[in-house]
């Protein structure tokens, strides 16, 4: 590859993490205020709803990312939410709090814990725009999902897009990570095929050793979070040996392939830190800044010391 063609890759490379979002656990609470002029203010952080948490504590701590100039983005977890009443005093919570967005997941809970077992569940009642929330982030599956067929994933996602236009509500699609470009590439080309015009938050992995995630989730009780990993992975050995894509490498790999240009619905990255926010944010706040070292094949980068 050419310098100039490094030069051109590099720059669509910050163009499209400009709005680069991560997450973060209720468990990283003490580590929030150490975020502030690391990452950029203005940038969304998720508040995972991990199971030893309540809907409650997820929104405490979206209120706290909030006020340190972030914006927040609690997760609502269909089946972990007990009534309709949490529900809507979550999100009242949220919004009193100046949240305008959040991410609705399912979840993998069973039973429920209360009527809800899905997110078109979650729609329907209302609550989002009784609440004014203006933004709401849904989930989606580049490799599918383990328990979903590919036919029922394509109408839910036909039916957040309806919701979108018959509310006004701004909604995005935030995926779950993957290190396969090639089937983010084919995912992106369905969604154009099913006409989803809805933009996607692509999920990548963040530069998180594989040590430190085994400790977090042994620390935040998300074995069942493990297990979709080991799903989505084949298995663990991928990250052990270092076969996994890097953050990096998925990256570059996902632009080359035509994310952040039309027709890609591919508009922004979505960074899982998994522990280690703030080694994630570190690294984001590099790949904004463009203060990386581009590799000399185009596939790689290095953030400057």
């Amino acid at each position: 590859m050419t310098a100039i063609d490094l030069d051109q890759l590099k720059k669509r490379a910050v163009e499209f993490a400009r709005n680069t979002s991560t997450e973060i656990s209720p468990h990283d609470e003490p580590k929030l205020e150490s975020l502030v002029g690391v990452l950029p203010a203005g940038t969304t952080i998720y508040v995972a709803h991990t199971p030893k948490a309540q809907m409650f504590d997820v929104v405490r701590v979206a209120a706290k990312v909030q006020s340190l100039g972030f914006r927040a983005s609690p997760h609502c977890v269909a089946r972990r939410i007990p009534s309709e009443a949490m529900l809507r005093e979550g999100l009242k919570q949220a919004r009193d709090a100046g949240i305008e967005q959040v991410l609705l997941v399912a979840g993998d809970l069973t039973p429920p814990a209360g009527p809800f077992t899905s997110t078109l569940e979650l729609l329907d009642t209302g609550a989002i725009t009784d609440a004014g929330i203006t933004h709401v982030g849904v989930a989606g599956h580049p490799e599918g999902h383990p328990a979903v067929d590919n036919e029922t994933l394509w109408k839910a996602l036909a039916y957040k897009q309806a919701f979108a236009q018959r509310t006004g509500v701004k909604v995005h699609i935030a995926t779950q990570f993957s290190f396969n470009p090639g089937a983010v590439a084919e995912w992106d080309r369905q969604l154009q095929a099913n006409g989803i015009t809805l933009p996607v938050h692509l999920g990548i992995a963040g530069p998180t050793p594989l040590a430190k995630l085994l400790k977090f989730a042994a620390m935040c009780g998300i074995g069942a979070s493990l297990g979709s990993l080991w799903k989505n992975m084949g298995n663990m050995t991928k990250l052990a040996t270092g076969m996994a894509m890097a953050p990096d490498e998925m990256l570059l790999a996902v632009i080359a392939n035509g994310a952040g240009q039309p027709p890609s619905r591919l508009v922004q990255p979505h960074y899982y830190a998994f522990g280690g926010v703030m080694e994630t944010a570190v690294w984001l706040r590099h790949l904004i800044d463009g203060t990386f070292t581009m590799d000399s094949d185009g596939e790689k980068f290095t953030v400057n010391a």
